[in-house]
């Protein structure tokens, strides 16, 4: 009797073996450290796990080659990845972009995806829908401004740390009371630009540009220089010559400031509630954003801030199909609850919402909730749905000069944001949304 080699019998065996289909690998672009990237990591660790027929690989850039722009589009234009992460400030660059970028709801259309649009409400997504409706992108890092304290600091100035100011007219009250116990901080903000003005305007609906603040067809210009915005940077000014106000840093450096225990109130993002949280404790009380309310239209809402995953032209159709895919999996409620437990991101539907608050998840982390009903409390209206300007980025540079211009004593409040305007329409010129 013969017998085969052990070799050949194992080779024999494997072609004998059924072969098992190689997924389609989709590269998804991004710029996430931290928890939101570990959080990244693992939802895309799951799908990939979920089904065979497709793979997302997550690739590491810079934000120079993720913006979507003539200047930082290189590495975009050449490679063409499947998916890339950008955060807000590009969004209105992307939309500008349609040799860059396809619209999500035509890829999802074209794959025969159904897909609910009440997965995203309006109020969450209105950065990413165009005039119709239709989701441009799908946003991942929704974060909006809240109002934080240091139940400690309060307590010290004899101040009741579970009633908050509601109103800016509210403020001095414990500004002042802060100042007279020692406490060199009262008050400071992050992200001045983002907080103080863009979401200030959305949160009275008062216009920050033209057009729907650039959603709209055609030239849009900055007009953020109103009587409500002027008041309130000459108030902060005031403040700061009160030493009420401290200006830290045109980024994160006053939620830092507030974490050592230096400032007792902060105005900064809703997703640093968790970091905040560790650095203090118990002693974190989170409300929200103050707001006038001698002013007619407030408390409007305020906006949706942050990261949203768009999909780039020029890809197969089997890419998109991928691509849909994956964006189904992402909308899905109890994926979204999900996301927020890791990451402190807001999520996009009432059913995630709801998913978390049974669970109890918002007892245990402060302004979640406050933060989402800042958002959803009210339709959205012309002013408050978002901002889109391709050059918002550049755009908040300027705002930041002004306003440290103002809040140094350089200029008059007025002088600083009729100075912001200007310099940023002369940045616009030209530039029109297409119908």
């Amino acid at each position: 009797m013969l017998r085969m080699p052990a070799l050949l019998l194992f080779v024999l065996l494997l072609i004998a073996l059924p072969a098992r289909a190689v997924p389609h690998e989709l590269a998804l672009w991004h710029a996430s450290g931290g928890p939101a990237g570990g959080a990244l990591e693992k939802l895309v660790a799951r799908f990939n796990g979920a089904q065979t027929a497709y793979a997302v690989s997550l690739v590491r850039k810079n934000d120079a080659e993720l913006a979507p722009d003539a200047k930082g589009a290189g590495s975009l234009q050449t490679e063409r990845p499947a998916l890339v992460l950008l955060d807000e400030a590009r969004a209105g660059a992307a939309v500008e972009s349609p040799l860059l970028i396809r619209p999500l709801w035509q890829v999802l259309g074209s794959a025969g995806v159904a897909f609910d649009r009440a997965r995203a409400l309006p109020a969450m997504a209105g950065r990413y829908l165009d005039a119709g409706g239709h989701l441009l992108a799908w946003p991942l890092g929704v974060a909006t401004p809240v109002l934080y304290a240091n139940k400690a600091l309060l307590r010290r100035a004899g101040l009741d740390p579970e009633v908050l100011p509601r109103t800016w007219y509210e403020m001095p009250k414990f500004l002042g009371a802060l100042y007279e116990q020692g406490v060199a901080c009262p008050y400071t903000t992050a992200f001045p630009a983002w907080v103080q003005m863009e979401n200030l305007s959305a949160w009275h609906n008062q216009a920050f540009a033209t057009r729907a603040n650039g959603q709209a067809a055609g030239e849009s210009k900055l007009s953020f220089n109103s009587m409500l915005m002027i008041r309130h940077v000459a108030m902060l000014a005031s403040w700061a010559k009160a030493r009420y106000f401290v200006y830290a840093g045109r980024h994160d450096e006053a939620e830092r400031r507030f974490a050592r225990g230096e400032c007792a109130l902060l105005t900064s993002a809703s997703s640093s509630s968790g970091p905040l949280r560790e650095a203090l404790g118990a002693d974190l009380a989170v409300a929200g954003l103050p707001y006038y309310d001698d002013f007619p239209e407030a408390p409007q809402n305020t906006l949706s801030g942050g990261s949203a995953l768009w999909a780039v032209a020029g890809k197969s159709q089997n890419d998109y199909r991928g691509v849909a895919m994956f964006v189904n999996f992402l909308s899905s409620a109890p994926v979204q609850a999900e996301w927020q437990q890791l990451t402190g991101f807001l999520p996009l539907s009432r059913e995630a919402h709801e998913i978390n608050r049974k669970s109890g998840w918002y007892q245990e982390h402060a302004g979640q909730e406050t933060a989402f009903s800042q958002l959803v409390a009210k339709p959205a209206r012309e002013h408050s749905r978002g901002i889109r300007i391709a050059q918002l980025l550049q755009i908040r540079d300027i705002i930041d000069d002004e306003l440290e211009a103002a809040w140094s004593f350089a200029k008059m409040p007025k002088e600083a944001l009729d100075a912001a305007v200007e310099r940023g329409n002369r940045l616009l010129k030209g530039v029109a949304r297409p119908r």
